[in-house]
């Protein structure tokens, strides 16, 4: 089995845990309460609560337009697997019965907010998104330097905020505030982008790699090296790269030149522009 399709297989069934994690904290947890979880699924909910609504089928419309902005801003991978989860997520809601399990509020808004955000960091980690807000944010830290879970939270404080000020009802809109804070920060312990490696590649096959490389929207710096043993001169490239992108880059290097050496070492901070030049 080729390493594509070993990653598709494992992929397909973490998603699916991702989005039935999502289904459960939604309708185990928040929706028994009347409670929300922020962003485009808290506006469903918002919704369904009005008017009676399938909040399932809401969250799979109002996911379509961002979805469509995501396949042109990040990358159609990734919003093929957030198409996924979506739809997933959705099913999932239809299957799982809207059931109180925490009779005190404040445990159905952590616990719910814990569940939801380790699906969703789940989905993230491995490539995708549950969709509305995780998507915007992952557009953010693209060109910003922040964790994925405080953006997520800042935006769907706004939601929340905008609530506060139609209904009034500020004590669902604080404990609603407590889930997505508890969902954020269960992001980001899983979902590792915004943590910084270093990775010297020596490697005698600069040019494939740089025409590969050089796709990806971070800088590289070509450093002369001879072995000191063999005296034999080679490149060295240095890169800086979000641990959550790691994988995708040793796996580019390792198929276009299976003998480079590849040293990756933690980054305590970056200064200066994160991406790669414009000229």
């Amino acid at each position: 089995m080729n390493p594509h399709s070993l990653r598709y297989l494992i992929t397909v069934p973490i998603m699916t845990v991702g989005a039935f994690l999502i289904a459960i904290g939604f309708n185990l947890f928040l929706i028994p309460h009347q409670l929300l979880s922020g962003g485009i699924s808290g506006i469903s909910m918002m919704i369904g609560y009005i008017t009676g609504g399938n909040i399932g089928w809401l969250f799979l419309i109002l996911n379509l337009p961002v979805l469509i902005w995501g396949w042109y801003a990040v990358g159609h991978r990734f919003i093929m697997w957030s198409v996924y989860t979506v739809i997933a997520s959705t099913l999932f809601l239809q299957l799982i019965p809207v059931m109180k399990i925490a009779d005190d509020i404040v445990l159905g808004a952590v616990f719910g907010g814990i569940i939801i955000g380790f699906g969703s960091g789940l989905t993230l980690r491995y490539g995708g998104s549950s969709g509305g807000f995780d998507i915007i944010a992952s557009i953010v830290t693209r060109k910003r330097d922040l964790p994925v879970g405080m953006i997520i939270f800042i935006l769907n404080g706004a939601v929340i905020a905008i609530l506060v000020f139609f209904t009034k009802n500020w004590d669902s809109a604080l404990y609603s505030l407590l889930s997505i804070f508890s969902a954020g920060k269960v992001v980001d312990l899983i979902h590792v982008r915004h943590i910084k490696l270093t990775a010297f590649i020596i490697t005698t096959k600069t040019d494939e790699l740089l025409l590969k490389l050089l796709s990806h929207p971070r800088g590289i710096t070509i450093i002369k090296t001879r072995g000191a043993f063999s005296f034999t001169e080679r490149d060295m490239l240095m890169t800086v790269r979000t641990k959550y992108e790691l994988a995708e880059l040793s796996k580019t290097v390792t198929s276009i030149d299976p003998h480079a050496f590849i040293n990756i070492v933690e980054t305590v901070g970056v200064i200066g522009d994160f991406s790669r030049p414009k000229d």
